[in-house]
């Protein structure tokens, strides 16, 4: 098979930005832990009252906000993010992208929503083996934008890949940062409207997430086509924005309707790198 040309991966990498705290939202790279030890501490000092200890995750990416909130039982309504079966309604472009302006965060700029599309081919989103690991674990739909930030300097892709269930979402994760380092494939980014070809064609930062059975990525480039360097901070942000923000927190978590709104994010789910913009050759 022809390889794109050579494609440096990186080390995850975290936003700048400070985040303001959703409410019932659940955070990137926290992870709850149960207070075991705690417990039975508590119980033998004949403690009637039983502790939860809430810790962070220590990975790089972590940005501190306020703690998550557990849902002791799901609501009526609520929906199980782990599995199709649980969770059978398909997405939509009017779901992830409902407007021509999305605001992540309040008192935050907009991004310009340039184009939206929604595909049962999650083939069209990706190339090389990337899209065929994707159908391969049974990816039935993909639904993604392309935005242009507030101050107009990066193009970004964006979207979700709706997969059978959340062993199958963790499998693509985990293989993907495999196949960009030995240049198999990468995440497609999809032009809009005239001055946008750069998202298809420019060396992109991107990063890729899990949760439950859906699997959330992002690819970023500067508009003017230039290399995006290692280190960027506005280009973390960006991912970020996308990836943390909008589709977890945002879409996913209304999507739960609060069921699950005390599960965080995949401890590690987080995936940086970095891709060559053109296609494979032969496409």
């Amino acid at each position: 098979m022809a390889t794109e040309a050579p494609v440096a991966v990186e080390a995850p990498v975290a936003a700048e930005r400070p985040v303001p705290q959703r409410g019932g939202g659940g955070r990137l790279w926290q992870v709850l832990v149960g207070g075991a030890a705690v417990l039975v501490l508590l119980a033998l000092c004949g403690l009637g009252a039983a502790a939860l200890l809430v810790e962070r995750d220590q990975t790089p990416q972590t940005t501190p906000t306020g703690q998550p909130q557990v849902a002791e039982s799901a609501e009526a309504g609520a929906h199980d993010l782990d599995s199709r079966d649980t969770d059978q309604a398909p997405l939509t472009a009017k779901e992830l992208f409902p407007g021509t302006q999305l605001v992540v965060a309040d008192g935050q700029p907009a991004y310009r929503v340039l184009k939206t599309h929604s595909s049962a081919s999650c083939a069209v989103a990706a190339t090389g083996e990337v899209a065929d690991l994707l159908v391969r674990l049974g990816c039935n739909q993909v639904v993604r934008a392309t935005l242009r930030t507030p101050d107009g300097d990066h193009l970004v892709t964006a979207g979700l890949f709706n997969l059978t269930d959340h062993a199958s979402a963790e499998r693509a994760r985990d293989r993907i940062r495999q196949m960009l380092d030995e240049r198999q494939g990468r995440f497609r980014g999809m032009p809009a409207d005239k001055g946008t070809e750069a998202i298809a064609t420019a060396p992109a930062r991107v990063g890729w997430q899990v949760r439950g059975h859906y699997l959330a990525y992002a690819v970023v480039v500067r508009a003017d086509g230039g290399t995006i360097r290692s280190g960027d901070t506005k280009a973390r942000e960006i991912l970020f924005d996308m990836i943390e923000l909008h589709l977890n927190q945002g879409v996913l978590e209304r999507r739960a309707d609060g069921g699950t709104a005390g599960q965080p994010t995949d401890e590690g789910a987080d995936r940086t790198g970095t891709q060559d913009g053109s296609d494979l050759p032969g496409e």
